[in-house]
C-alpha cells in the first residue's frame, strides 16, 4: 500500500493498482507492441535487499523507504519504431498519468526494451 499526506488529507493506492494503471498507460503509448514479463532474478535481489516491490507483468513498481517512487518498464516494440522516441513517450506518459491520477511524484522511470515485434 502506498500512502502519501497532503494539506488535504490522507491518499492510500494499493501497489497492484498503481501497476496497472502504469501497465494500461505504457501499453496506449506508439510503437508498444506489448509489456514483457520480469524476470525471476529481479524479484529475488529485490527480496533480498528488502526493498518493498510489486511487480505486473512487465511492471515492477519499487517504494523507497522515504516514499519516492521508482519504475521498471520491460516493453516489446514494434518493428521500425524509433526507440528513443518510444522511450521518451513512455516516460512521460507515466510521469503524467502517476501525477495526474494519484498525486505521487515519480521520481525514477527505467525502460528495458526486451524484444521486437516483426
Amino acid at each position: 500500500m502506498v500512502t502519501i499526506e497532503n494539506h488535504i488529507g490522507k491518499i492510500s493506492v494499493s501497489e497492484k493498482c498503481l501497476t496497472e494503471l502504469i501497465r494500461n498507460a505504457v501499453c496506449s503509448c506508439f510503437g508498444v507492441a506489448d509489456v514483457s514479463s520480469i524476470t525471476a532474478f529481479r524479484s529475488a535481489v529485490s527480496a533480498l535487499t528488502g526493498e518493498r516491490f510489486c511487480k505486473s507483468k512487465g511492471v515492477a513498481v519499487h517504494i523507497d523507504k522515504n516514499g519516492s517512487l521508482s519504475v521498471d518498464l520491460h516493453i516489446k516494440v514494434t518493428y521500425g519504431t524509433n526507440i528513443s522516441a518510444a522511450v521518451k513517450s513512455i516516460t512521460h506518459k507515466v510521469t503524467f498519468t502517476v501525477e495526474d491520477t494519484v498525486g505521487i511524484n515519480v521520481n525514477k522511470i527505467n525502460v528495458y526494451v526486451d524484444d521486437m515485434n516483426c
